[in-house]
């Protein structure tokens, strides 16, 4: 390497091991840390914990922020290239806990690889995920900055909305079949936040698949639905031949964006006032 050119791969690991030797404690493994996501939320907490540089692969939709577009593949959160992970040399991975099959993570355990599991069932699971991310990752002090700043908002959006009028609402993930979000689903938390109470709260699955006839019962006052698209009003329409529930009658049927709500990550923020936006907005339409 001639004086001031640019350092290769094992030219560095082997400055980093010589340090080491010469100054120990100096230098953490973190400083060297690989890291491969198997799941778009977790790519997203690792830029959130400042550890963005460190991320070197990981699976299909992983699209926000816009560095995430250019990681490479390794397949996507349900199947897994195996070959192109080994050649990827991660010393980390981050494994969707009730997404990422089961199978799959313990495999990646039994080849040697270091994985750690996450799960968010909570806003502030999300906050100590971002804490735990830069732990890992030796990006500590801004994931405690992003997730004190993240809890600080929540809390002032809580506070904003506490003592509104209460809504039934059903949160409609998709439909034909129709796929919402139960009491365990950290929405069902936003829900309750902004005033609302969530018609399928009870059921025990995270994000259960409810017949239509099961919705027509609870009589949601409030029907929400995450979309790509602002003006996306098609999903709208199919519900105006059910004007015997009472979201279609009042017309009450709001939109908020799938980019800030299908994911468990710090952009639930921006989803929540969206959604407490919406729900307002439905109490308006009540006289409320």
């Amino acid at each position: 390497m001639g004086a001031g050119g640019p350092m290769r791969g094992w030219q560095r690991a082997l400055m980093l091991l010589l340090v080491q030797v010469v100054f120990p404690g100096q230098v953490t493994a973190s400083e060297a840390l690989r890291i491969v996501t198997l799941a778009p939320n977790l790519t997203e907490l690792v830029y959130a914990a400042g550890a963005g540089e460190q991320l070197v692969g990981t699976v299909a939709y992983s699209d926000f922020p816009a560095a995430a577009a250019k990681l490479p593949r390794i397949g996507d959160a349900f199947r897994f290239d195996y070959e192109a992970l080994r050649l990827l040399r991660p010393d980390l991975i981050l494994a969707w806990g009730s997404g990422n099959p089961r199978s799959a993570i313990d495999r990646l355990r039994a080849q040697g690889y270091r994985v750690e599991e996450f799960e968010a069932r909570s806003l502030d699971d999300i906050a100590a995920q971002v804490e735990r991310i830069g732990a890992l990752a030796g990006s500590a002090a801004e994931a405690e900055r992003v997730a004190t700043e993240f809890r600080r908002a929540i809390r002032e959006l809580r506070a904003a909305y506490q003592g509104r009028a209460a809504l039934r609402v059903f949160y409609q993930v998709s439909a034909q079949p129709y796929f919402t979000v139960s009491g365990q689903h950290v929405i069902d938390e936003l829900i309750g936040l902004c005033g609302g109470r969530n018609v399928f709260a009870h059921l025990t699955a995270v994000a259960p698949a409810v017949s239509l006839e099961s919705i027509i019962l609870a009589d949601p006052q409030v029907i929400v639905a995450p979309v790509v698209t602002p003006d996306d009003q098609q999903w709208q329409q199919d519900w105006q031949r059910w004007q015997n529930v009472s979201a279609v009658r009042n017309r009450a049927l709001q939109n908020v964006s799938a980019d800030f709500l299908s994911r468990s990550t710090t952009r639930m923020l921006q989803g929540g006032r969206q959604l407490c936006a919406a729900l307002d907005e439905a109490r308006q339409n009540y006289g409320q």
